[in-house]
């Protein structure tokens, strides 16, 4: 079993701010780059990402990224994403 395995995506519960962390952990900032980029402490971003490698069972931020992809958080120039309906005006 490869890390991350074990966490089932429909069984983990991620905040908000943890998707966040996630996004900007994808885009490669380091963590003290993700706690300037929302203006808050290092130790905060230090916190999130080791709840989400904790919720994810992930090791590394490899096997994080790995992880958010095979369970569609995050998408990479169009791969892995699902496009989901826009809601219109006129719908039922």
């Amino acid at each position: 079993m490869t890390s991350g395995e074990g966490a089932d995506a429909m069984n983990v519960s991620l905040s908000a701010r943890e998707l966040e962390i996630i996004e900007l952990v994808a885009e490669g900032l380091t963590n003290q780059e993700i706690a300037e980029r929302l203006t808050i402490s290092k130790r905060t971003v230090d916190n999130h990402v080791s709840n989400v490698f904790t919720k994810t069972g992930s090791k590394n931020r490899v096997a994080l990224l790995n992880w958010a992809m095979d369970h569609g958080k995050i998408c990479r120039d169009g791969f892995n994403c699902c496009s989901l309906p826009e809601a219109s005006d006129d719908a039922p």
